[in-house]
C-alpha cells in the first residue's frame, strides 16, 4: 500500500471517529517542493485537490498541470504580496490567506476586470504571532465585517496555522468561534501534525503535505 492510500485510511478513520461526514471535509495535498511526476501520480490515483504556497514554484508546475488535468483544484495557502495578487488569482481556484484590505481591493478589481469570481478564506493569526501572516484576533471581527459590508467580498471561510509547540485545540476553537460570529461555514485548519484534532474541531479543509508525500528533501 502506498503512502497516500495509507494516509487516506487514517484520514477516514479520523473522520468517522469524530462522527463527521467525509463529504464535508476537503483533503488538500500540499504539493510544494514536489516534482510534477509525483503530483501526476497522485492525480492518477484520483486525488484532485492541491495546495501551493510559493507563486514561482506554483507557476512552474501548474501552468501545464492545469492544462493537462483541468479537473484539478488549486489552493494558494502562502503569504500574499500585493504585487503578486494578479498571478495568484489567475492560477488558483481558492485563496486561503487573505489578510489585508489592500489584497481584498486588488482581488475585487481583478474580479471586475476578468469577470471571474474565486473563493476566499481570511487567514486569522490565532496566536497573534508578530512573525506570522494573518489578521490579529482582536481585529478579526472588524476586518471580516469590512470585507463583507464595504467590499461585498464573497468569503468562504477562515484559515489558521496554530503556533508551533502549542496545543492546537484552542486555536481551532478560536477560529471556529470567529467564523460562527459571521455565519462562515468553512474552516481551513489542520496539517500533518494536528489534522485529527482539526477534524474534531470542525475543519472543512485540511492541508496535508508530509503524511501524503513524505519528508521534503
Amino acid at each position: 500500500m502506498n503512502q497516500f492510500k495509507q494516509f487516506h485510511l487514517s484520514f477516514v478513520k479520523s473522520v468517522l471517529s469524530a462522527k463527521r461526514d467525509i463529504e464535508e471535509i476537503e483533503l488538500i495535498a500540499v504539493s510544494k517542493k514536489q516534482p510534477t511526476d509525483v503530483i501526476i501520480d497522485l492525480i492518477n490515483q484520483g486525488h484532485l485537490s492541491f495546495g501551493e504556497n510559493q507563486l514561482q514554484e506554483m507557476e512552474s508546475k501548474w501552468l501545464s498541470l492545469k492544462k493537462n488535468y483541468p479537473k484539478t483544484k488549486l489552493h494558494f495557502i502562502g503569504s500574499i504580496q500585493s504585487r503578486k495578487v494578479k498571478s495568484i488569482f489567475s492560477h488558483c481556484d481558492e485563496i486561503h490567506s487573505v489578510d489585508r484590505i489592500k489584497i481584498v481591493q486588488e482581488i475585487k478589481k481583478l474580479e471586475s476586470e476578468m469577470k471571474i469570481q474565486k473563493e476566499y478564506f481570511i487567514q486569522i493569526n490565532t496566536g497573534n504571532e508578530s512573525q506570522k501572516s494573518g489578521v490579529q484576533t482582536i481585529d478579526a471581527d472588524q476586518f471580516i465585517d469590512q470585507c463583507i459590508n464595504q467590499y461585498n467580498f464573497k468569503l468562504k471561510g477562515l484559515m489558521c496555522i496554530p503556533p508551533v509547540g502549542e496545543d492546537p485545540k484552542g486555536h481551532f476553537n478560536t477560529l471556529k468561534d470567529i467564523a460562527n460570529n459571521h455565519q462562515l461555514r468553512c474552516l481551513s485548519m489542520g496539517m500533518s501534525n494536528d489534522y485529527e484534532m482539526a477534524i474534531q474541531c470542525g475543519a472543512t479543509h485540511i492541508r496535508i503535505g508530509t503524511l501524503i508525500f513524505g519528508e521534503r528533501v
